[in-house]
């Protein structure tokens, strides 16, 4: 029956117009999941040899499980934002005589077979026939090995029972980002206390029953909650969901862009895809950890800060403002209908862009006490020309937006709403602030080159009506054809 199953969901999806119309997108995942594979394969085969060579006098083993508590959280907030739950048409079977907890197994089956819970293995696998090459102890290795692949699958089936919930999300966010800011901040050394758990794996293998279970549980609790939701009248019943009213008459001081932010504010608040690109630039803001305090980006390639300083900085904006008109495309023909004034639909856009910039370089604070006071100001350049130029650039590539978005799809590997467009941008919004440093820096110095990035924001920032007053007459020459192009679905 599984073999029937497998079959039919093949003959599904490449029978599927997504398939025949998406063949250079999947060709292109294709090779992304390639290059994934090969980075992670490649890590766990060197990084005990650089752990060797970088921390002298240091188990490689126990420095790896010091920080294997951070890819844990890591991993739920990742799978959370990002994977795609297994999904099955199980309408037609369900008047055919098939067993439904066939049916609920198949689906829970398919979940482990998910990239996100092989792409750990890539690095697993290979640290562990290295640990044995380097004559560890065997029997600890791999009791180490499947450990860590059955919290693997507990991760994966305990994302189905959070994957809906913003409470637990939240407790995990939360707890990931303070792990993180406690270990940055050396207010505690969390990594060797929670590496002493994986030590003790290691060296009593027997232990493995332990994440065995736990995968065997919530397996069990998934079962359970499918199996009650498997019945032919809660499919194709109606499904009626109480819509969750905020208090947002604090937005009403704003004048008349208030009932633009709180139709924002709700679009982010309770569709998945705007709420992922809002919960990940929290995210980005710890970007700039790969870069800032890394010598040969400092030495050699300080350009890539500034790279690093705008991503961080602008997370939102920039992963907002791309898709800008694009997230109102299911009821732009209605909001155009209205009487309503364009400049002020854009200025809430653009508000709400400088807000998240602002509130995100607020959260980069802490990094001036970390790394020092001339990374800071390379944050305080990318934030202002972030609040300058790239929001002002951002409104003004929106106008060429021509694809719809569907809000509840999950963001990853998903392409709606992406044109040439999108990729176009990139090169004014990253490469013109790092182009300006790296020609001030190496002509007239630091300072000269933060001070013309800073410079270029403020004087966006300062010539905004002008730039604005252009950018409004840009949407109102294209308002009929956008209003077309959203009509079409895919």
């Amino acid at each position: 029956m599984i073999g029937h199953f497998l079959k039919l969901e093949w003959k599904q999806y490449f029978r599927s117009s997504y398939w025949q119309k998406s063949i250079v997108l999947n060709v292109f995942l294709v090779f992304f999941a390639l290059l994934m594979i090969v980075n992670f394969l490649s890590l766990g085969v060197a990084s005990f040899f650089l752990i060797e060579e970088q921390m002298p006098g240091k188990d490689p083993l126990k420095v790896v499980n010091s920080f294997l508590i951070f890819a844990v959280f890591g991993d739920l907030v990742f799978r959370y934002l990002m994977q795609k739950l297994p999904v099955m048409n199980i309408k037609p079977m369900l008047i055919l005589p098939v067993k439904k907890s066939k049916l609920v197994h198949y689906v829970l089956g398919k979940s482990m077979l998910s990239f996100f819970n092989f792409m750990p293995l890539f690095f697993y696998v290979p640290f562990a026939i290295v640990l044995i090459g380097k004559e560890y102890d065997a029997t600890g290795a791999l009791g180490w090995l499947f450990s860590m692949i059955f919290i693997t699958l507990s991760s994966n089936f305990l994302n189905f029972l959070i994957n809906k919930s913003q409470i637990a999300f939240g407790v995990i966010f939360v707890a990931l980002g303070g792990l993180v800011a406690v270990q940055t901040l050396e207010v505690f050394d969390i990594a060797s206390y929670a590496g002493v758990i994986f030590d003790t794996i290691f060296n009593y293998p027997t232990l493995v029953i332990v994440p065995m279970l736990l995968a065997g549980i919530f397996y069990y609790i998934n079962f359970k909650q499918l199996r009650s939701r498997v019945y032919l009248d809660d499919v194709v019943s109606v499904k009626t969901k109480e819509a969750n009213s905020a208090d947002l008459s604090w937005a009403d001081k704003m004048g008349d862009v208030a009932p633009f932010i709180k139709n924002d504010i709700r679009l982010i608040w309770r569709n998945k895809r705007p709420k992922t690109v809002f919960i990940m630039s929290f995210i980005f803001v710890l970007y700039v950890t790969i870069f800032f305090g890394n010598e040969t980006y400092e030495t050699k390639m300080p350009a890539f800060l500034i790279f690093a300083s705008v991503f961080a900085t602008g997370g939102f904006a920039l992963n907002f403002g791309q898709f800008i008109p694009a997230w109102d495309s299911s009821y732009y023909k209605m909001l155009m209908s209205q009487n309503i004034k364009y400049r002020k639909y854009l200025e809430s856009k653009w508000f709400l862009m400088v807000v998240m910039t602002s509130f995100l370089y607020i959260l980069c604070i802490p990094y001036l006490f970390i790394y020092g006071v001339d990374e800071f100001l390379m944050l305080t350049a990318g934030a202002a020309f972030n609040i300058g130029f790239n929001s002002l650039f951002l409104l003004y590539a929106g106008s060429f937006n021509r694809k719809r978005i569907d809000l509840d799809k999950s963001a990853f590997a998903n392409y709606q709403g992406t044109s040439a467009t999108q990729f176009i941008i990139i090169l004014p919004l990253m490469g013109l602030p790092m182009l300006l440093f790296w020609g001030f820096n190496s002509f007239f110095g630091f300072n000269a080159g933060i001070i013309a990035i800073a410079t270029v924001g403020v004087l966006a920032l300062l010539f905004k009506n002008y730039f604005m007053g252009l950018i409004e007459k840009k949407y109102i020459n294209n308002k009929y054809a956008a209003i077309h192009a959203f009509d079409q679905k895919a």
